[in-house]
């Protein structure tokens, strides 16, 4: 048995990752239990492939975590991703120890003219 996932994502890899629909859908199904990607595949209109590249940016992201058993890939979320995630979410709000910086200068909209 080999586990795989996790290690070595970056933030824009897990952002990249969320930001399709489809995988999102896919974390929603992962969420209720493990499935294989067959499983996954079957619950989707998209062709086998398609669903099997989702699942490897998925992994790529440590989003979920695999485990083959024989000929069968089991996918599993990855829920310390997500804590890791919310945590950096968090951080953005918190304020910064040398204080706010100052917002960025505006262009004034033109003026047309008559």
């Amino acid at each position: 048995m080999q586990v795989r996932g996790g290690a070595g994502q970056s933030s824009s890899q897990v952002f990249r990752a969320l930001a399709d629909g489809t995988r999102r859908r896919i974390l929603e199904l992962l969420r209720e239990s493990p499935l294989t990607s067959g499983q996954i595949a079957d619950r989707f209109d998209s062709s086998w492939p398609t669903i099997s590249r989702h699942l490897a940016v998925l992994r790529d992201a440590g989003l979920v975590i695999t485990e083959r058993n024989g000929q069968e890939i089991l996918y599993e979320l990855n829920t310390s991703v997500f804590q890791e995630l919310v945590q950096h979410l968090i951080e953005w709000t918190r304020p910064s120890r040398r204080g706010p910086r100052p917002m960025a200068k505006r262009a004034k909209p033109r003026q047309q003219e008559a």
